[in-house]
């Protein structure tokens, strides 16, 4: 003590210091635990982000990590040689909160990369296509999370309104608005719409929740807080896919919002003023539309023998109607992976899941560490770089490493994704780009 009041300088000196090297300490392992991940997820070939992902300019990172602690999956970002760095791609789904976390705007948020483009509507900062009066939000426009797509949702109406008001000219009989879609977006853009006193209605081709709906039974969806016109902030984390359908349920109800369900928008006609639009219902004139689709479409199919046959199905709707059961799942993406295990934890049931590329670098590391535990249990059996032949009433072929084998087989699910609705898009003049790496 007597020291340190004789040099009373070291007295701050010494704490200082020894803050330093803890900080030093922790950065060292943070740069080695970076580096561990990054080798591991290239080793695995998962390099390819499936959606909308950042891109660092490291002229701009301050090494400050204020992205990689905002990031709500975790280790999907890492500080290396003091710079932050995407370490595990194929983790990434498109928050986007290190963004709005980044104190320097180093951040970019892209779609698509150098060696894999994702074809996305050319949209204006307001949601607008470049056809004046189409407004696109949600999934169609890349954004699959359900926060997003609530958000686009409700912006875009806001965009609608806008553009409504500054109408002079228009037929008496004509919505303000037609929302096409009651997903994320289209329930969010509903709401909008009715809270901004537009006059007009939704259309759903299918039942509530769109893509959400198509989940398996007890599916986890993960959102985030969002605030939904006319109800407020919604604190949802993580929660099911029933749970999540009969909130917005109760939020249609509460609110008197009307969809007309199970009606599918045929034709888009632009007209002098406005719009008219055939469904499968009649046709409505609108000076503005809001498409809140799904990119899926069409499910992508296999082109192979058998395909047409009842046992062939494209979405799993119930796990347990596979107990006991030899099921072939054929895809890669998370809900591939997700069926996948869901129906190998059935009693008595046995999944092959075959997939095209080397790795699952489009699916959650959650989903492949089940499929890991799963296989490693018995219940499944993973099939990479493999495609099937051929289906019939009682077996699949499948290829693999130039070698036909025959298996045993009760039902088959495809998870090979959708093909989007590009030819409707272009027929109506929506100008499509594929990104390779950019906004």
């Amino acid at each position: 003590m007597a020291f340190l009041q004789s040099y009373p300088l070291l007295a701050y000196l010494l704490p200082m210091l020894f803050i330093w090297g803890v900080v030093v300490v922790v950065k060292k392992r943070a740069h080695q635990v970076a580096l561990q991940l990054q080798d591991q997820s290239m080793q695995a070939g998962l390099i390819e982000p499936a959606s909308l992902h950042p891109v660092i300019d490291p002229y701009l990172c301050l090494g400050c990590g204020a992205c990689t602690i905002a990031c709500p999956e975790g280790n999907v970002l890492g500080l290396i040689h003091g710079k932050a760095q995407l370490i595990q791609p194929a983790n990434c789904i498109g928050h986007g909160a290190c963004k709005s976390a980044c104190p320097t705007n180093a951040i970019t948020l892209v779609f698509g990369t150098e060696t894999r483009g994702i074809d996305i509507p050319t949209l204006k900062p307001n949601f607008e296509t470049n056809v004046s009066g189409i407004f696109i939000a949600g999934e169609l426009g890349g954004m699959g999370l359900i926060r997003n797509a609530v958000e686009q949702g409700s912006q875009a109406v806001d965009a609608v309104t806008k553009v409504v008001r500054q109408l002079k000219v228009a037929p008496k009989d004509m919505l303000d608005v037609v929302i096409v879609g009651a997903g994320p977006a289209g329930i969010a853009a509903s709401l909008n719409a009715k809270q901004n006193s537009l006059n007009f209605i939704t259309i759903e081709q299918d039942s509530l929740g769109g893509t959400v709906s198509h989940f398996p039974r007890n599916k986890i969806v993960m959102t985030a807080p969002v605030n939904l016109p006319l109800v407020g902030k919604v604190k949802f984390r993580e929660t099911t896919k029933e749970a999540l359908l009969e909130f917005w349920q109760n939020i249609i109800e509460k609110t008197g919002l009307k969809i007309n369900f199970n009606e599918r928008l045929e034709d888009i006609e632009s007209l002098n003023v406005g719009f008219k639009l055939t469904t499968t219902k009649g046709q409505y004139l609108a000076k503005t539309i809001l498409l809140g689709l799904g990119r899926r479409g069409t499910p992508r199919t296999l082109d192979v023998e058998g395909e047409s046959l009842s046992k062939v199905v494209y979405r799993l709707i119930d796990p347990l109607q596979y107990a006991g059961q030899q099921v072939l799942v054929v895809g890669g993406g998370d809900s591939a992976l997700e069926a996948a295990t869901s129906i190998a934890e059935q009693t008595g049931s046995h999944v092959i899941l075959s997939y095209r590329a080397n790795s699952f670098n489009r699916a959650k590391m959650k989903n492949r560490q089940k499929v890991e535990k799963a296989e490693q249990q018995g219940q499944l059996s993973v099939m990479l770089q493999s495609r099937v032949i051929k289906i019939s009433a009682t077996e699949v072929v499948i290829e693999q490493d130039g070698k036909q084998s025959h298996f045993a087989n009760d039902a088959v699910i495809v998870c090979a994704g959708g093909i989007m609705p590009t030819p409707f898009l272009q027929k109506v003049g929506i100008s499509i780009e594929t990104k390779h790496g950019s906004e």
